[in-house]
Order: C-alpha cells, then sequence, then structure tokens
C-alpha cells in the first residue's frame, strides 16, 4: 500500500557541467561548497550577481564527475551562458539537457523511490522528501509511492515554509539572506570567495537582513502578488499559497512592531497571521528599523 507520493516538477530544467575543471570552476563561483556533497548526493545554493542578489538558486546533484543542476526551467539556458561567460579557459563542458531529463520529488516515504536516475535527500530540508533527476523517457513510478501532482507537492513545500526562486521571491531583485538561503544550507560561510561573497558576508556578520520569506495563514485563498500590509504600511508581498496558507516576503522589523501594537495585517482585503517557519534560526527584531 502506498505511504508516500511522487510528482514530476515540469516548471524545473537541468544543466550538465562537467570536465576536468568543473569542481574548482564551480566552486569559485557558487554560494554552496561543493566539496561537501557525496557523490549521489544534492546541495542548495545559488548564483549571485557581484552586487550580492540571486541570479539563480538550484539544487545541485553530484553525479560521478558531473554536476547536475536542477533549476527554473525558463532560466536553464540563461544559465549555461552565464557559466560559459566564466569559463575562459577552464576545461569545462556545459550544456542545458532540460529536454533530456525531469525533475522528481516524492514525500511521505521515509524509503526513497527506486528511479531510473540520481535520486537524494532535499538539501533543504528533510522533511521535503527526496528529490530527483530521471531521463525524460524514464516512467515516474516507484513501489509504495502514488502519484501526485505538482500542485500537491506545492501544498507539502508551502505548509513547510520553504521557499523556491521564482514563485516566492525574483531573480536579480533579493539578497540571499532575503530568501532565507543562509538558514536552508544555500550559502556556506567557511568557503571562501565567490561571486557576490562579500555583500553576503557583509550581511551575516552585521546582522543587517530586514526582510525575510516567512509563512502567512489565513481564512480564505491568497493572491500571488497581494500587497501585505499592516494599517496602511506596506510590509511584504503574498508569493505561493495553497488553500490559505502562504509565503510572504515580509519586512519583519515592520511585521513586529504592528502586531505589537495591535495593527490589522492584511494580504490585500485578507486578514492574515504571519509565523516564522519552525526550522528559522532567525527571530522577531527586538527594535524597529529604518525605513
Amino acid at each position: 500500500m502506498a505511504n508516500g507520493r511522487i510528482a514530476e516538477l515540469q516548471r524545473r530544467g537541468v544543466v550538465s557541467v562537467g570536465g576536468v575543471d568543473a569542481h574548482k570552476f564551480l566552486n569559485d563561483l557558487v554560494t554552496n561548497d561543493l566539496d561537501k556533497i557525496a557523490p549521489g548526493a544534492a546541495g542548495y545554493g545559488g548564483l549571485l550577481t557581484p552586487q550580492g542578489k540571486i541570479l539563480f538558486d538550484f539544487i545541485v546533484f553530484r553525479d560521478g564527475e558531473r554536476f547536475l543542476f536542477d533549476l527554473h526551467r525558463g532560466l536553464a539556458a540563461d544559465f549555461a551562458k552565464r557559466l560559459i561567460f566564466y569559463r575562459l579557459r577552464a576545461k569545462v563542458d556545459v550544456a542545458n539537457v532540460s529536454d533530456a531529463r525531469r525533475i522528481v520529488v516524492s514525500w511521505g516515504s521515509e524509503a526513497p523511490p527506486t528511479l531510473e536516475g540520481i535520486v537524494a535527500v532535499d538539501p533543504r530540508l528533510p522533511a521535503l522528501g527526496y528529490r530527483g533527476i530521471v531521463p525524460a523517457s524514464a516512467p515516474i513510478v516507484a513501489q509504495g509511492y502514488e502519484a501526485a501532482s505538482e500542485a500537491a507537492y506545492d501544498a507539502h513545500r508551502i505548509g513547510l515554509g520553504v521557499p523556491e526562486g521564482g514563485l516566492d521571491f525574483g531573480f536579480g531583485e533579493n539578497f540571499p539572506h532575503d530568501a532565507d538561503m543562509d538558514q536552508l544550507g544555500g550559502i556556506d560561510f567557511k568557503k571562501g570567495c565567490y561571486v557576490g561573497q562579500e555583500v553576503v558576508s557583509r550581511m551575516e556578520h552585521r546582522g543587517t537582513a530586514r526582510r525575510r520569506l516567512i509563512r502567512l495563514a489565513a481564512g480564505g485563498p491568497l493572491q500571488t502578488g497581494a500587497s501585505i500590509t499592516a494599517g496602511e504600511r506596506p510590509i511584504g508581498t503574498v508569493g505561493s499559497s495553497s488553500d490559505g496558507v502562504a509565503i510572504g516576503l515580509v519586512r519583519l522589523d515592520r511585521a513586529k512592531e504592528a502586531m505589537d501594537a495591535g495593527a490589522a495585517i492584511r494580504a490585500a482585503d485578507t486578514p492574515v497571521t504571519l509565523a516564522l517557519p519552525d526550522w528559522a534560526r532567525f527571530g522577531w527584531p527586538t527594535t524597529a528599523g529604518e525605513d
């Protein structure tokens, strides 16, 4: 009897990076440390602008001598071009293989699904379940799992308060701390230099992150992109949502000030309550920030 659920994420694509210099080349660019990804496992990270803003977030699998990047399908070609731009003389081959691979997610069972391809625990949060990359021709069927929809997976993800780039935050607009990448293993603060590292390290050491992706709850549907307000004051924006639960990018200092004052907090016209994810190591600020 099935006790887990399995689904394909059609919105995700795959970029393959190999070659003798691939490990060092990538480790000098991305926010996470590839040395810490065991063969057959996965890590979470991003590629930033020199100013420290997120251009791409991804889950990267170590597949033999190659690295497979699971990322927003609409950005896969741009990601590959960006890597080629940085390649210079490095012996690295980069290919957008989105048409030849599929992204699979599974949850609700402690046992990983047996699939053709590579499967690993989701590196952001084990409660999310497993994530895999399989050939486009491979069936997405596994013993102990029943087929589910992309929407069902999103309900699971949103319930845990785990954001996804392109759904909960925009690319080229937000810092990794805004997107909780520092909380979900997406940044290694000890690995040394990577693109945008100075800005990210400064935010970490100074504790200047004021915007965070947190959970919202309401008695009814929440509209993606709706403004979150406290009284008449904007404090954030709704991201992805499911059945009255959502993820929102919120100014924590403004939200805490409003909650302390008993002000009504709404997403558009819908009253909402705010809560930090269970896995968050950050807390509500004790003092209000400046505008």
